[in-house]
């Protein structure tokens, strides 16, 4: 198998070339995931849909093929992909909003790469959620009534490469969004956060051709699932299967910046209460609120502050 064929619609010039089908993205993922390809090939197809622009059908297809050449997993309720950089952010709050999802019952299943300075990873015990290389540790965590993060080098390695090619290309692919729309053990719901406003519908429409059932794809803090309290927010996605798009209005706060969290106020301390800042709390009640809203939980805000209320204050390390 060769992906010169495909390069080849793509690439045919105006006039000639045209956008993939779903069936042949997946043809075109499934060549790249078997290591087969020539990596000149790779490139000029990864480079030739960031050119010209994916289409939803595209990232249904490549997306549902990273998927099929994953081995079984837990079943988890929810999805959370974390592929942001984190550069343009501060701590990662939204962790603890994923500890209070899973407080509430709910199986979450993060998983991700946020490149080379950890933004993401170098804080996840301090959220006490544990790092799982494997089905099983994933289940181990999952047993516990934590969430549990995998990275993307343990959980698909392969599709890590790929990933990863933007070291030697000098630019993001299509890949980052295919990530985001992995869905490793097949959740029936995904939480996503972008940095572009236009990949939230893009996403959406991915996730309906892929017979998805519930998505909320917001702008987040530095392209995560993650709410800023004090700007209104829009989300896309899907309830019921169906397309969903809503706004959730500012909270009371003059606009701040995520990053604009005083010194001194960690993930640790802020759970235990030994931190007191309401805006960070306020990230992470109303971040934890949009995801029980994808979950189907009612007056969802009001159970996200239930939770940070009732919440044990004594935060286990990660394992």
């Amino acid at each position: 198998m060769t992906l010169a064929p495909h390069v080849a619609t793509l690439g045919r010039g105006p006039g000639r070339s045209r956008s993939l089908t779903r069936e042949e993205a997946a043809e075109a993922m499934a060549i790249m995931l078997s290591g087969d390809a020539a990596p000149e090939a790779v490139g000029a197809l990864l480079m030739l849909l960031r050119m010209k622009g994916e289409t939803a059908d595209e990232i249904a297809g490549l997306a549902g093929a990273a998927q099929s050449a994953l081995g079984p997993l837990p079943k988890v309720d929810l999805d959370w992909p974390s592929y942001a950089a984190g550069r343009t952010r501060g701590l990662p709050w939204f962790l603890l909003s994923a500890r209070l999802v899973s407080q509430a019952g709910y199986r979450v299943l993060l998983h991700g790469s946020n490149g080379a300075d950890h933004a993401v990873r170098a804080h996840l015990d301090a959220a006490g959620i544990p790092v799982a290389d494997s089905a099983s540790d994933a289940q181990a965590g999952l047993t516990q009534g934590r969430p549990v993060y995998m990275p993307l080098e343990a959980l698909h390695p392969r599709l890590s490469d790929l990933l990863a090619l933007r070291r030697v290309l000098g630019l993001r692919s299509c890949i980052n969004t295919v990530c985001r729309m992995l869905n490793p053990a097949g959740a029936p719901a995904s939480v996503q956060g972008v940095f572009h406003p236009s990949y939230r519908l893009l996403q959406a429409d991915a996730a309906e051709r892929l017979g998805w059932q519930a998505l909320t794809v917001i702008k987040g803090g530095g392209g995560e699932f993650e709410r800023n309290p004090a700007k209104e927010v829009t989300g896309f996605g899907l309830r019921a299967g169906r397309p969903f798009d809503t706004s959730w209005p500012a909270l009371d706060f003059s606009a701040r910046r995520l990053a604009e969290v005083p010194d001194g106020v960690d993930l640790r301390g802020l759970w235990s209460g030994a931190h007191r800042d309401d805006y960070a709390e306020a990230i992470v009640v109303s971040t934890a609120a949009l995801a029980l809203d994808t979950l189907g939980v009612d007056e969802a805000e009001g159970a996200a502050r239930s939770l940070w209320a009732d919440r044990p204050r004594a935060l286990e390390a990660a394992a």
